[in-house]
């Protein structure tokens, strides 16, 4: 793989961000979402771990390295527009920093279900 492609071939937002999906790799449980910039993203590409930019501390942070709870990398992908990350890992321990397997199960919501008999 040419990580350089990649990079150039990412589409970054305004603030030199790309959305990164992280997803356990075997049952497809979406486990979280960081943000990546370019140097991030080639880290994450070459390393094996995932690397994030923090937007609060402003510093690159790689999952794991004080919790413990590291993710490893078993795949990765563009998404069609090339603004969005996919990274498949296998997460050793808790994804999310409050200590929970996925950031997406603390606050579950009641909508509405849709049915695909339905012409609304």
């Amino acid at each position: 793989m040419d990580v350089e492609n990649v990079v150039a071939r990412a589409r970054f937002a305004d603030d030199g961000l790309l959305p990164a999906i992280i997803q356990q790799w075997d049952t497809r449980e979406v486990l979280m979402l960081g943000y990546m910039d370019a140097e991030a993203l080639r880290r994450t590409l070459t390393s094996g771990r995932v690397t994030f930019w923090s937007r609060s501390r402003q510093e690159y942070w790689r999952k794991g390295d004080t919790s413990g709870h590291r993710q490893y990398v078993k795949g990765a992908a563009l998404d069609c527009d090339a603004d969005t990350l996919l990274v498949q890992v296998d997460q050793v321990g808790a994804a999310c920093h409050t200590g929970t397997r996925t950031c997406f199960d603390a606050d579950t919501l009641d909508p509405a279900i849709g049915d695909e008999g339905e012409s609304r």
